[in-house]
C-alpha cells in the first residue's frame, strides 16, 4: 500500500527520507480560539492533502470508516517517527494493526487541530459542511524542519510567511494536475520565485490561500540564532566553494548545511570550531556544476545557538550561459564623510546583491594600511583594516563571492619585505588572505604559484573562465621591488617608472592565459594602469604598459627585453574585451585598439564627486556613486553603471538603482 508523497516531485516518503534533514515533523499547531468556522470538505480520486483547522479533532474511524471512496488516510507520528495509517478495508477485517506494524507504521485514530492529513480516494466524495470553533496557526509550535500544517485563517503564503518568520519553503498538492504549489520566502525577496517555480514545473499559488481545510507542508529553520557574525563566500567551481566565517566577539563551533532546493539541505560540511576575532573556513564540496544551492550556517554555542537566514550562491557556468557579476571601485571606508558613508555603502552593496551577480569583484583600495601611523603600527592594526570590511562585503558575500584586487593604499607590496615576519607587506597579506578566501592555482583557477616566507602563496594575481568569459586579477605592487605609487611612511617617490614592474614571471604568466584561453570574452581587473598615475588609456602608450618613454620615445626593447610587447599591445593582440580598473574614483569608458578601459566609480561617495574628469580626455565619464553590473551571454556583454543614492538625496533623475549609463559588446 502507498505512502503519501511529498514536495520535491511527489515522490513516496520511503524514498525521500533520506534526502530530508533529521527530524521530519507534523506540526501539532498550537493555535488560539476564534469565531465558530464552517468550511467545505470533499475530495477527490487520488491523493489529497488535507487539513484540520477547526478546535476539535477528527475522529478517522467515524469519519472515513463508512465512505467507500476512501482507501488510506495518513498522518505523521513525530513522537514515534513514523506514518500513522488508516485503511477502512483493513479495519472492516481487524487486520489494520498487525498489517501497520508489519509496515513499521502505526494505526491512525484521530487527527488532532491544526494537523495535516492525507487521503488516497479510488473516486470523488464529499462530507459536507464541518462546523466548529476556528483554529489558527501559532509561530511557536512551528518545529525545525518539515511541518504538516493546517489554519482557519484566510492566509496568502506570503503573509503566513511574514507573520511567523522563520518558513523556508511552503507546498501545497494540487490533485487535479498532480502538482505541487510552492513558495519560499527568500526567492520571494530577491525577485527569483517565478523563474525557480518555472524550472522546477512547480505551480505558483497566486490568489490562492491556505486556508479552508487545506493542508500544506512548511519547512522551517526553526528558531534563529543569534550569530554575530559574516560569511563571505569565495573561490567557487564546478563542484566546490570556500565559505569564510568570522565573528568579533562570539566562539563556539559553525557548519554548513546545503542543497540545491531552498530548505532542502542534503549534505553538511564538517564542524569547526570558531573562536572570536579568528576566521575559519568552510569547504562545501561535491556540487553541480550549473546549480543554484541554498545554505544556511548553523551556530553552536552555550547561548544563541540556532541557524541563519537562508542564503544562495551558484557553482560555475558552462560555455553558452548567461550571468551576471558586479564590480565596485574604491570603497575607502577610512576617507569617512569626504568618500565614504557606511549606510551609502551598505546600500550599494545590498542593490548589487539583489541582483544575484554569480560573484563579486572589487578592484582595491578597500584595506587602506597606509592611513596608520609607521611608528605605531602593527599586525593587529592592519588586521583592522580587514576586518573593518566584513559587515559590509559580508552582505553581497554571503551570496556572491568575493574576488579581491590588490590596490596601491594596501601596501602589500614586495618593496616592504625585510626578510622577517614582522613587516607591513607580511601583515597585510596575511590578513587579506585569513579573512577572505582567494584562489589559487588547483585545476579550476591558474595564479601565482611563488611562495613567499611567512605568507606562502599570495594569491594576488589569478585567473578562470565562467560561461564564456576569461576572468584575469593582475597586481604591479607584489611582483615590483620598487614602491609603485606613495611609499609608507612617506618619502620620494620612484622616478623612473620602468624602474616599477608588473614583473616577468607574471607577463610570462598573463601571456599564457590570454593566449590559450578559448573564451569569447576576455575580462582584466588590475587596480590601475602601471598601479599608479590618473587617467585610463590616456596612460596606456608608457612604459611597460604602453612601451613609450616619458617623452614619447620608444622605450620597450631595451627595458624589457624578455617581453613579446607590452601590455596593452598584448591586450589588444589577444582580444582582451574589457580592462577594468579603478584607482581614480570616477566611472568612464574608453576605447583603444578594440580594447575597452572601464574605470570605476566608488561606492559609497556621500558627495556623489567627479573626481579626476581632467585625466580622461575623452570617453564617457560619470561621477560617483554607484557599482557597474555585468551581464555575460553568447550573443553579447552588457555593462551598466548602477547609481545608488542616500534616501535623503534621491530626488528627479536621481533614483537610487536606476541605471545612468549601458554599453554593449558584441
Amino acid at each position: 500500500m502507498a505512502e503519501p508523497g511529498l514536495p520535491e516531485g511527489n515522490r513516496p516518503l520511503r524514498d525521500l527520507l533520506g534526502c530530508l534533514l533529521t527530524g521530519l515533523v507534523l506540526f501539532f499547531a498550537v493555535g488560539c480560539n476564534a469565531a465558530p468556522f464552517s468550511y467545505p470538505l470533499s475530495f477527490s480520486a487520488g491523493w489529497n492533502l488535507a487539513g484540520n483547522p477547526l478546535t476539535t479533532a477528527i475522529d478517522v474511524q467515524k469519519t472515513f470508516a463508512s465512505q467507500a471512496a476512501v482507501q488510506s488516510v495518513w498522518k505523521w507520528d513525530a513522537g514515534a517517527s513514523r506514518w500513522s495509517f488508516y485503511a477502512p478495508s483493513l479495519d472492516a477485517t481487524g487486520t489494520l494493526s498487525s498489517f501497520a506494524a508489519t509496515n513499521g507504521y502505526s494505526a491512525l485514530a484521530s487527527i488532532a487541530p491544526g494537523e495535516g492529513y492525507w487521503v488516497h480516494a479510488s473516486a470523488a466524495f464529499s462530507l459536507g459542511n464541518q462546523s466548529g470553533t476556528a483554529y489558527s496557526l501559532g509561530a511557536s509550535a512551528l518545529a525545525a524542519g518539515w511541518n504538516l500544517a493546517a489554519t482557519a485563517d484566510d492566509i496568502s503564503p506570503a503573509s503566513l510567511a511574514a507573520t511567523l518568520g522563520g518558513i523556508t519553503t511552503l507546498w501545497a498538492w494540487d490533485n487535479a494536475d498532480s502538482a505541487w504549489y510552492f513558495y519560499a520566502p527568500s526567492l520571494a525577496a530577491d525577485n527569483s520565485l517565478a523563474s525557480y517555480i518555472q524550472s522546477r514545473g512547480y505551480k505558483d499559488f497566486g490568489t490562492l490561500s491556505l486556508g479552508q481545510g487545506r493542508g500544506f507542508w512548511v519547512n522551517t529553520a526553526g528558531t534563529i540564532g543569534s550569530f554575530n557574525g559574516t560569511i563571505v563566500l569565495g573561490v567557487p567551481t564546478q563542484t566546490s566553494i570556500k565559505a569564510n566565517v568570522y565573528s568579533p566577539d562570539q566562539g563556539g563551533s559553525v557548519y554548513i548545511a546545503y542543497g540545491s532546493s531552498p530548505g532542502n539541505y542534503t549534505s553538511r560540511t564538517d564542524t569547526i570550531a570558531l573562536t572570536a576575532g579568528s576566521p575559519v573556513e568552510l569547504s562545501l564540496g561535491g556540487l553541480i556544476p550549473n546549480t543554484r544551492y541554498y545554505y544556511r550556517l548553523f551556530y553552536q554555542a552555550t547561548s544563541g545557538s540556532g541557524p541563519t537566514a537562508e542564503y544562495s550562491f551558484h557553482t560555475a557556468r558552462p560555455a553558452g550561459s548567461t550571468f551576471t557579476f558586479a564590480v565596485q571601485g574604491d570603497s575607502h571606508p577610512e576617507r569617512v564623510k569626504t568618500q565614504f558613508d557606511a549606510n551609502l555603502y551598505t546600500r550599494t552593496l545590498l542593490t548589487a546583491a539583489a541582483d544575484r551577480p554569480d560573484f563579486y569583484m572589487t578592484i582595491g583600495d578597500d584595506f587602506s594600511v597606509d592611513q596608520l601611523d609607521p611608528r605605531t603600527i602593527n599586525a593587529a592594526l592592519v588586521t583592522e583594516r580587514y576586518t573593518l570590511q566584513r559587515p559590509y562585503l559580508g552582505l553581497i558575500g554571503r551570496t556572491a563571492p568575493v574576488f579581491l584586487t590588490n590596490g596601491n593604499h594596501e601596501q602589500a607590496a614586495r618593496y616592504l619585505l625585510d626578510g622577517t615576519a614582522n613587516n607591513v607587506a607580511v601583515w597585510a597579506q596575511t590578513a587579506r588572505n585569513a579573512h577572505y578566501s582567494q584562489p589559487a592555482s588547483d585545476g579550476f583557477y591558474t595564479g601565482n604559484t611563488e611562495q613567499i616566507p611567512y605568507i606562502g602563496l599570495l594569491r594576488n594575481y589569478y585567473a578562470w573562465t565562467w560561461g564564456d568569459a576569461l576572468f584575469v586579477v593582475i597586481d604591479p605592487y607584489w611582483e615590483s621591488a620598487i614602491c609603485v605609487d606613495d611609499p609608507f611612511g612617506g618619502g620620494p617617490k620612484r622616478t623612473n617608472l620602468w624602474d616599477i614592474t608588473h614583473g616577468d614571471s607574471q607577463y610570462q604568466w598573463l601571456e599564457s592565459i590570454l593566449t590559450n584561453s578559448q573564451a569569447k570574452y576576455k575580462f582584466v581587473f588590475a587596480h590601475h594602469v602601471m598601479g599608479t598615475g590618473r587617467g585610463g588609456i590616456e596612460l596606456a602608450g608608457e612604459y611597460e604598459w604602453g612601451g613609450q618613454n616619458g617623452n614619447g620615445t620608444w622605450g620597450f626593447d631595451t627595458n624589457r627585453p624578455t617581453w613579446r610587447a607590452p601590455i596593452h599591445q598584448l591586450m589588444a593582440d589577444k582580444h582582451v574585451t574589457i580592462f577594468f580598473q579603478g584607482h581614480d574614483h570616477i566611472w568612464a569608458r574608453q576605447q583603444l585598439d578594440g580594447v575597452t578601459y572601464q574605470t570605476l566609480s566608488e561606492p559609497a561617495d556621500p558627495n556623489y564627486s567627479l573626481f579626476n574628469a581632467d585625466a580622461y580626455r575623452s570617453g564617457d565619464k560619470f561621477p560617483n556613486t554607484g557599482y557597474t553590473r555585468v551581464t555575460v551571454s553568447p550573443a553579447e556583454v552588457k555593462v551598466e553603471y548602477v547609481r545608488t543614492y542616500l534616501p535623503v538625496d534621491e530626488g528627479p533623475g536621481k533614483t537610487s538603482g536606476s541605471v545612468a549609463f549601458s554599453y554593449t559588446i558584441p
